[in-house]
């Protein structure tokens, strides 16, 4: 055997992880599902000036959506899977926190609608790296619209300004 067959052989057992031609459509759709739902959140964080945006929700979405595809490709068990997604929700809970911003005050908070999409975006990522594309899609549509519609309709109850 040559050199060039056992390069050949050894990437060709690295790479072994994807069976088939449709596993790997599979797992493609499920992260650039994960990474668009995630970028969507993330585009109106981004529009209304706030730091995590665009990429950082789509980082955080497919990187969700990893942790559970991997296990699931291992063919670990249900219960070490929800190890995993253990780790993951207070991991993310942990990047989150670090979008929190305390005011001198001690009374002005920013940052945790911010923080709870980050949290949010997580799971989507998680939705759909688990094969549940539905869920995904309709949680992403209902996180936009309390992003875009609350805040109109609590503006409408606030008291005059002076």
């Amino acid at each position: 055997m040559s050199w060039w067959d056992q390069i050949a052989t050894a990437v060709g057992q690295d790479f072994s992880d994807v069976p088939n031609v449709g596993e790997l459509v599979r797992l493609t759709l499920r992260m650039i599902l994960a990474a668009v739902l995630g970028g969507l959140l993330g585009f109106e964080r981004q529009q209304k000036g706030k730091e995590a945006g665009v990429r950082t929700h789509m980082l955080v979405a497919l990187g969700a959506a990893l942790f559970v595809l991997i296990p699931k490709q291992s063919g670990l068990s249900d219960a070490d899977l929800t190890r995993v997604l253990q780790g993951l929700v207070a991991g993310v809970g942990f990047l989150g926190a670090g979008t929190i911003i305390k005011g001198e005050n001690g009374e002005d908070v920013k940052g945790l609608t911010t923080a709870a999409g980050i949290w949010l975006t997580a799971a989507i990522g998680v939705a759909a790296g688990l094969g549940r594309e539905t869920t995904a899609v309709v949680s992403t549509a209902m996180a936009l619209a309390i992003l875009t519609l609350i805040p109109k309709i609590t503006k409408r109850f606030e008291p005059p300004s002076a």
